[in-house]
C-alpha cells in the first residue's frame, strides 16, 4: 500500500494468547446480555440434562445468544449458529465456540416452557438496578405473521367446492378403470389417480372438522355476548320505561360460514386484518410500563379482535404482582373498550383508561382544553371512566399510550425485524413471543442504565 495510508497487515500472529475480554467495549450489549444471564436462576433448565453422551454446552450460553441473537435482529438458528463465526459479539457470548444450529434450534424448542419463568426474573433484576417501579400500563396488539403462508389455506365454500369436485373425478376414475381392462396401454396410471384423490379427500374431510369446531364455538361465542346486550336493553327498558333506541341485537346464526378457513401449515394461525392487508398469523399482545417502557406482561391470541384481551392481561399482571408490585393504572385504546373490561379494572383495583371512542386527530382547540362538566354522584363505572379520559390530568395520562406501547412495538418490528414467527403452533408461538419480549427488556434495560 501506498506510504500515506496506513499499514495493514493481516498475516501478523499475536505473541501472546488474545483474550476474549479484549475484542469488546467495556459497555457493550453482549457483555451486559451475558452479566444478567449469570444472574438468573437456570436450575430448571440446568436439572433437565441427563448424563451420557456428548458434553453439552451449558445452557447460559445457549440463553445469551438467544437474547442477543433476537436483540439484534438474528433470529435463524442457521444464521446464529454463523454469526458464532463472523460476529466478535456473539464469538465473546460463546467463549470463541460454535454451537451449530442443530443444538439452538432443539434448545429454543424444548425450553420454550421453562424460558417463561425467566420473563419474570430478568424484569425483578431490572427493578434491583432502580431502573424500574411499576406503575401504569399501556396495552395494546400487534399483528405478527405466523410460519405459514395464507395461500396454505381453505375456505369452507372453497373445501365444499373441492370436495364436489374430487367425488365426480372418482366416479370418473372408476368407470376409467372398468374400460382399461379391455385397452391394451391405459392412457393414465388410474390407482395412483385414485389413491391421490382419496388422500385429498381425506384431508378436506379433517379441514371442515376443525371449521365446524370453529364455527361452534365461535356461536357459543355470539350467542353468550347476544344474551347479555338483550338483558343489558330488557333492564335499561325496564328502568326507564320507555322502549330502548337503536335496533335490537341480532341473533348470531350457527353453522360455519363460506369465508371460514384453515390453514394446513400452521392450523393454529388465523387470517388477521392488519396494516399490512389481511395476514396469516397471530395477535401479539404486550402490557408496557409507561416510564420505563419495558414489558410487564405479553400473550398471543388467535382473535383479531382486541376487546377479549383485558381479562387475561390482569390475570396475568396478578400473577407477577408479588414480584414486581402492583399496577395503578391501564391505558388502552377503543379496541379494547366494553362495559365488562371496566369492571373488571375496577375488580382488580386497576384504574382503567379505556377510551370510548376513536380519537380524532387535530382537534380544535376549545375542544382540547375543554373542561368537562362535573360527574354525576350516582354515575356507573363507565360513565366515571369517561369524564376522567375528559379532564386535564386524564388527556395527559391517556397521551402516553401511543408514546409507549406504540414505540415498542414499532422498534420491534422495525429495529430488530421481528415480523414473523419461527415456529409453528400457539404454544410455540407464544414462547417466541416472549423470548421477543425478554430480548426487548434487555435491550431497554441496557439503554436506561446498563
Amino acid at each position: 500500500m501506498s506510504g500515506k495510508f496506513q499499514a495493514i497487515n493481516r498475516d501478523t500472529a499475536y505473541l501472546l494468547p488474545p483474550s476474549l475480554q479484549d475484542w469488546l467495549p467495556e459497555k457493550h450489549l453482549a457483555r451486559f446480555v451475558v452479566d444478567i444471564v449469570d444472574q438468573l436462576d437456570l436450575s430448571e433448565l440446568v436439572t433437565r440434562y441427563g448424563g451420557g453422551g456428548k458434553q453439552p454446552y451449558h445452557p447460559a450460553v445457549l440463553l445469551a445468544l438467544l437474547f442477543y441473537g433476537y436483540a439484534t435482529g438474528v433470529f435463524s438458528s442457521r444464521k446464529l449458529e454463523q454469526a458464532t463465526h463472523d460476529s466478535v459479539a456473539f464469538r465473546f457470548i460463546t467463549g470463541d465456540t460454535h454451537p451449530d444450529h442443530d443444538t439452538i434450534a432443539t434448545f429454543r424448542k424444548r425450553f420454550l416452557p421453562e424460558l417463561e419463568g425467566l420473563f419474570v426474573q430478568i424484569l425483578v433484576v431490572a427493578k434491583v438496578m432502580g431502573i424500574f417501579k411499576l406503575g401504569k400500563v399501556s396495552l395494546d396488539g400487534t399483528k405478527i405473521k405466523a410460519n405459514a403462508s395464507k395461500h396454505k389455506a381453505m375456505s369452507w365454500g372453497y373445501a365444499n367446492k373441492l370436495e364436489e369436485q374430487l367425488l365426480r373425478e372418482v366416479q370418473e376414475l372408476l368407470k376409467r378403470a372398468e374400460q382399461a381392462d379391455t385397452e391394451d396401454e391405459p392412457e393414465m396410471d388410474i390407482p395412483d389417480e385414485l389413491a391421490r384423490r382419496e388422500d385429498r379427500l381425506a384431508a378436506i374431510k379433517k379441514a371442515k372438522e376443525e371449521i365446524e369446531q370453529r364455527a361452534q364455538e365461535r356461536f357459543e361465542d355470539e350467542q353468550t355476548e347476544y344474551e347479555a346486550k338483550l338483558k343489558q336493553r330488557r333492564d335499561k327498558e325496564a328502568e326507564t320505561g320507555k322502549k330502548a333506541r337503536g335496533r335490537e341485537p341480532k341473533p348470531p346464526e350457527p353453522g360455519p360460514r363460506d369465508i371460514d378457513q384453515i390453514n394446513f401449515t400452521d392450523e393454529e394461525s388465523r387470517i388477521m386484518p392488519s396494516s399490512e392487508g389481511f395476514v396469516q398469523g397471530y395477535n401479539a399482545q404486550a402490557a408496557v410500563d409507561i416510564e420505563s417502557h419495558l414489558i410487564v406482561e405479553n400473550h398471543i391470541t388467535q382473535q383479531s379482535n382486541d376487546k377479549l384481551e383485558i381479562e387475561p392481561t390482569l390475570e396475568g399482571l396478578k400473577e407477577t404482582e408479588a414480584q414486581l408490585g402492583k399496577v395503578e393504572a391501564l391505558l388502552a385504546d377503543a379496541g379494547y373498550f366494553s362495559a365488562d373490561n371496566v369492571a373488571h379494572c375496577e375488580g382488580a383495583g386497576i384504574t382503567p383508561y379505556i377510551s370510548d371512542h376513536r380519537e380524532r386527530h387535530n382537534l380544535p382547540w376549545d375542544e382540547r382544553f375543554r373542561t368537562p362538566p362535573p360527574c354525576p354522584e350516582d354515575a356507573n363505572a363507565v360513565t366515571v371512566m369517561a369524564h376522567r379520559l375528559r379532564t386535564a390530568e386524564g388527556k395527559a395520562i391517556y397521551a402516553k399510550r401511543k408514546s409507549t406501547v406504540e414505540t415498542v412495538f414499532g422498534i420491534v418490528k422495525e429495529v430488530m425485524g421481528f415480523r414473523r414467527f419461527h415456529l409453528r403452533g400457539r404454544d410455540a408461538a407464544q414462547g417466541e413471543w416472549n423470548l421477543v419480549c425478554m430480548a426487548w427488556n434487555l435491550k431497554r434495560m441496557y439503554a436506561l442504565g446498563g
